[in-house]
């Protein structure tokens, strides 16, 4: 019988990585999950929740002792991973880009390690992507807090007393996050624009009722990868796209900014000048504050409010923020790619070590950092 782990995740990390739906289904594959005692409740999942689903509650050590999955949201303690079997999966949101020395360390603890972050973008995997799941919250939330931030309302209302206009919105960046930014900016009845350096998002933003703003020339017909990320542009097309962001940018009421290629720092798309231009009591919203930041203001993790009036919010673990679907959307994520690895038959792990989705992920096995991207150095 396979034994799969999960534990409490720190006081930054609200969120869980199994659900009572998702207990019931590693059930059903015939595996036993045991949950650190207290490891949902800030997701609202209870310990008699879980219980009532099928999982052990019990103390961390006692959850960890000779597992031989470890399912976690955030990146675990290398002290963790060596309690469990010797050789153990584990599967996290493990920021791969982040602090190589944690990460060497992570590969150092024995595990076979799984970063749920570089799952490949293809139509199999889609139930895997932990990116989308998360993202897609993070734009709707992203909406509803700064709506409620701008202090004022976003649709247009006739009323005896005279109209309120329609607040204008304008989403940067047009992947996962900013497509649910659109259309919950839209259903709460703003005016939206969005921008995008990907031809391909015209059409998607065109599709949710908001005009497409870029400047569309030769450059902008060939900047996409194959994995669907934006290219880096020229420094020609970014002064170009800049000016017309400027001009734009300065009657916006709530400006959603969501440009982010993972392992790398996020574009400066807003600068100093564009926010010094824009209306007292308008609100950005920058989702890419945990790697830099899209405007030059931007503070991890703080409201920056301008001499000018206009707030910055740098928001971290917005997903977290709603966390009740954030865990299950996320837990999903996880029972989808482990039950790739269990032999329903058998009810045993069995990892297919030629499997696309399982090269994609692997981070670390037998003591060294064995994917291509982090490879550089072994342990």
């Amino acid at each position: 019988m396979v034994t799969i782990a999960v534990t409490s995740e720190l006081a930054d990390e609200p969120r869980v990585a199994v659900s009572p739906d998702t207990v019931k289904k590693f059930s059903a594959l015939g595996a036993r999950v045991r949950i650190e005692q207290g490891a949902g409740l800030r997701s609202r999942f209870s310990d008699d929740a879980y219980r009532a689903a099928g999982a052990e509650i019990a103390s961390r050590a006692e959850v960890l002792a000779g597992a031989d999955i470890l399912l976690s949201v955030r990146r675990p303690s290398a002290e963790d991973i060596r309690a469990l079997k010797p050789g153990a999966i584990v599967a996290a949101m493990i920021d791969p880009f982040g602090e190589r020395a944690g990460l060497e360390t992570l590969a150092g603890s024995g595990g076979t390690v799984f970063s749920m972050e570089l799952m490949p973008r293809t139509t199999r995997a889609q139930s895997m992507d932990v990116l989308s799941s998360q993202a897609n919250l993070s734009g709707y939330k992203a909406v509803v807090d700064g709506a409620s931030m701008f202090g004022q309302a976003l649709p247009l209302m006739m009323t005896p007393a005279g109209t309120v206009p329609a607040a204008k919105a304008f989403i940067m960046g047009v992947g996962v996050a900013g497509l649910q930014a659109i259309a919950t900016a839209r259903r709460l009845g703003a005016q939206v624009t969005a921008t995008d350096v990907r031809p391909a998002t015209k059409e998607q933003v065109q599709s949710l009722g908001a005009k497409f703003i870029a400047v569309e020339d030769d450059e902008f017909k060939q900047a996409q990868t194959a994995a669907g990320y934006a290219k880096p542009m020229s420094a020609e097309y970014q002064a170009k796209q800049a000016e017309l962001v400027a001009n734009h940018i300065k009657n916006q009421d709530l400006v959603i900014t969501t440009a982010l290629i993972p392992g790398r720092p996020a574009p400066k798309l807003i600068s100093r000048a564009m926010i010094e231009s824009m209306k007292p009591g308008s609100v950005i919203v920058d989702l890419a504050a945990e790697r830099g930041g899209n405007t030059e203001l931007t503070e991890a993790g703080k409201t920056v409010e301008t001499a000018n009036g206009v707030k910055i919010f740098g928001p971290l673990n917005l997903a977290g923020t709603i966390a009740v679907n954030a865990s299950s959307l996320y837990a999903r994520n996880l029972l989808a790619f482990v039950e790739t690895m269990i032999d329903k038959k058998e009810k045993a792990l069995a990892v297919n070590w030629d499997d696309e989705l399982i090269k994609g992920t692997l981070v670390a096995k037998d003591g060294q950092l064995v994917h291509p991207n982090f490879a550089t150095k072994t342990v």
